[in-house]
C-alpha cells in the first residue's frame, strides 16, 4: 500500500478544480472534472517524488477558517 497524502480541491473563477498537495510544497494540478483532477494530482505526486526527495514532506495539521 502507498503513502497517503492530503489534497486540497479548490474551484478556480474559470471553473477549472484546483488540487494542492499539503505535504508537498508546490505539488499541485488542475482539471475540469473531479475523476480527471484526481487523475493528474497521482501523477504530479508521482512526478514530483521523482524529482524531490520523499524527506521534503510537510505534516498536515489541520484546517482553520479565520475571519477578519
Amino acid at each position: 500500500m502507498g503513502e497517503k497524502y492530503t489534497v486540497i480541491i479548490e474551484e478556480g473563477e474559470d471553473g477549472y478544480l484546483i488540487s494542492d498537495v499539503v505535504e508537498l510544497p508546490g505539488c499541485h494540478t488542475q482539471a475540469k472534472t473531479h475523476d480527471e483532477l484526481i487523475k493528474r494530482t497521482k501523477e504530479a505526486i508521482s512526478l514530483y517524488l521523482s524529482v524531490k526527495p520523499s524527506d521534503v514532506k510537510t505534516k498536515f495539521l489541520g484546517l482553520q477558517h479565520i475571519e477578519v
